[in-house]
């Protein structure tokens, strides 16, 4: 069971390696698609990424209303526990 600094870690990690955002630019309130610019595409990735690490099938409507990564470290959490 991962809590939710080691899902951020492991998204951050992700954001930096996969999608060359900046550390620095990763903070629970950061918006996906705003600040981080990601667009449509980048967010099914990440919802794939997401699916290899944790093992869990992830509903792309669970991800429709996810706008800032404190959303995508509480699915993750959600997922988690399910």
């Amino acid at each position: 069971m991962q809590n939710r600094d080691q899902i951020l870690a492991m998204l951050s990690t992700i954001l930096v390696d996969e999608f060359e955002i900046e550390p620095a630019d990763i903070s629970l309130d950061a918006s996906l698609y705003e600040e981080l610019d990601l667009d449509s595409i980048d967010a099914v990735d990440l919802v794939i990424k997401l699916q290899q690490i944790t093992g869990k099938k992830i509903q792309p409507e669970e991800f429709k209303t996810v706008r800032t990564v404190n959303d995508v470290v509480n699915a993750v959490e959600g997922l988690m526990q399910s």
